[in-house]
């Protein structure tokens, strides 16, 4: 379970994801990264997603290459979304299903957010998930690199 640069792995959760987050930031303690946990640090029924998730996405935009953030949240949508406002985040959303995505989502696209959404998977299905996202590199084919350019070019226009 290794990503060729990644070294530092960002957590963050609202309340809804509270408990996920919790168990995958016990469960990576002893792997090979470093792990930050940006909060939510006690469960808060009343917090606010973008509170955690913007320090984590921050984190991320910062180091685009080396780290990774896997955040929580009812259904993970609305955190990828603000994941997704900053320019070198590629946020992409799992709540379940074909772990295929997982894949593509790092092969394809050089995703380097993954959002889950809580209330649809279990943690060990996270876990399982984190396994494999963690385990696949980006494809350097061509087309990819065009693609993943292109969308870099357009976000990097938008924040000119």
């Amino acid at each position: 379970m290794e990503v060729e640069n990644i070294k530092t792995i960002h957590l963050a959760a609202d309340h809804a994801g509270y408990e996920h987050k919790e168990a995958i930031k016990e469960w990576l303690k002893n792997s090979v990264y470093e792990v930050v946990d940006h909060g939510a640090h006690q469960l808060h029924p009343l917090d606010d997603f973008p509170d955690f998730i913007n320090l984590a996405s921050l984190a991320v935009n910062e180091s685009p290459t080396e780290s990774c953030a896997f955040i929580f949240g009812g259904s993970g949508e609305g955190e990828a979304m603000l994941a997704n406002r900053y320019p070198e985040v590629r946020a992409t959303v799992y709540y379940g299903g074909n772990e295929e995505i997982i894949k593509l989502s790092r092969q394809h696209n050089d995703a380097n957010v993954l959002s889950f959404g809580s209330r649809f998977v279990s943690v060990e299905e996270v876990k399982s998930s984190i396994t494999k996202w963690l385990s696949i590199n980006v494809l350097e084919d061509e087309k990819y690199n065009r693609r993943n350019g292109k969308i870099k070019t357009t976000v990097a226009s938008l924040y000119k």
